[in-house]
């Protein structure tokens, strides 16, 4: 495939505002993951964003206000994101950029609060509950081109866990299709009740902060977060500078199980191999793996299989949700600036809280940090019901 250039964008999970904060976190080996109490739930760790449920929006229209929209205002008004897609605006026109962002539960926390206040006689909201502009799908991208003044067609991106890397692949089928000449691409998801009793009723929270690929791992900590790039046809706009390169994709659908991977990783390894294939590399050619890795028992044997499969122990690999949590429908996006940060750094983030690597793993799973060029990185996103992602991202 001809690649894309990502000529902004920004970060915001637990570990930090932006992509200078995320950079020295990463790097230092900083948790974001703190005890549970969120919403009177005291589950496990959570990767909980300081001030999101504080956040004022501001030049929007009323109604908008929800955790979800909150995070996404906060990345927004980060790294000169907002700056930089006025700036593209200029040259292309309003309606000329899209918007195509993943989430997975969008504001679904303000219709839990206001499924707790209905009237008890009526069984009506409160009168100031919007649904359309909070927990619809369709919100964060509508918030979003409000906030960023864009006029051009929006998407919702849903697919579990993958949802913000599967927008990366819609919004390239808008740019081929002459639909648009810019896309902003991300997502975001917030902690919710929903999500965090959810996750514990299927037996997947940790008790204690995540440990992916841990011999002794017992579950997932769930994060919040959101993340942006605006990705444009390279060379398109004179002036405009290039973060990275986005050169390949893979996605597949193995409908293995609601919630449960495909234990021989048929899927994931057609991802994999599929976005190897589309960038015109082999295996060797890339330098880093940023695995799904929540820290489940089944999803991390699945993927180090499918890891193992395609690679060896020839690439160096691990998860950054120790980091973060796992942030549901924008970990795609979140781990897809990861990749960014590395390029731009020079390092690979060995898995945090691993005493002992899972004797049964074969692929090449780091533990400690690894400093070294990396120019090519793969990411992978693998959500319920069999729904797969992988992107690589080149450095500049």
């Amino acid at each position: 495939m001809k690649p894309l250039a990502i000529t902004a964008g920004t970060v915001l999970s637990a570990i930090g505002r932006g992509l200078a904060a995320t950079e020295d976190a990463l790097l230092a080996r900083r948790s974001g993951l703190t005890p549970c109490d969120f919403a009177g739930i005291k589950t496990g760790y959570v990767g909980c964003v300081p001030q999101a449920g504080t956040h004022v929006l501001e030049g929007v229209a009323p109604g908008f206000t929800c955790r979800n929209n909150q995070l996404a205002d906060m990345a927004c008004a980060q790294d000169g994101f907002a700056q930089a897609v006025q700036k593209a605006r200029q040259f292309y026109g309003a309606h000329r950029i899209a918007v195509v962002l993943g989430t997975s539960t969008s504001g679904i926390l303000s219709a839990e609060d206001a499924y707790e206040a209905l009237d008890p006689v009526t069984g009506a909201p409160p009168p100031e509950f919007d649904q359309a502009h909070t927990q619809d799908l369709f919100s964060l991208p509508r918030f979003v081109a409000a906030r960023l003044g864009l006029e051009g067609p929006i998407l919702s991106v849903s697919n579990a866990c993958a949802s913000s890397s599967r927008a990366f692949v819609d919004a390239r089928h808008w740019l081929e299709a002459g639909l648009c000449d810019a896309v902003v691409v991300g997502g975001a998801d917030s902690l919710c009740r929903m999500t965090l009793r959810g996750f514990a009723a299927l037996g997947l929270v940790s008790a204690e902060p995540t440990r992916p690929c841990d011999a002794q791992r017992t579950g997932i900590s769930v994060g919040e977060g959101a993340g942006f790039v605006l990705l444009e046809r390279e060379g398109a706009r004179s002036g405009a500078g290039v973060m990275g390169r986005w050169v390949g994709y893979g996605v597949s659908s193995d409908g293995h199980h609601m919630s449960s991977p495909d234990p021989l990783a048929r899927g994931a390894v057609a991802a994999m191999r599929e976005a190897l294939e589309r960038a015109g590399l082999d295996a060797s050619q890339l330098d880093y793996i940023n695995l799904h890795g929540t820290g489940t028992v089944v999803n991390d044997a699945m993927e180090d299989h499918a890891v193992h499969t395609l690679f060896g122990r020839s690439v160096p690999c691990s998860s950054t949700k120790g980091w973060t949590g796992h942030t549901l429908g924008a970990s795609g996006i979140i781990e897809a600036m990861f990749a960014l940060v590395m390029m731009r750094a020079g390092f690979a983030p060995g898995c945090l809280n691993v005493q002992q690597i899972d004797p049964t793993f074969n692929s090449h799973v780091l533990t400690d940090t690894l400093h070294k060029p990396v120019q090519r990185v793969m990411s992978n996103a693998f959500g319920f019901g069999g729904t797969n992602c992988s992107l690589i991202f080149e450095g500049v």
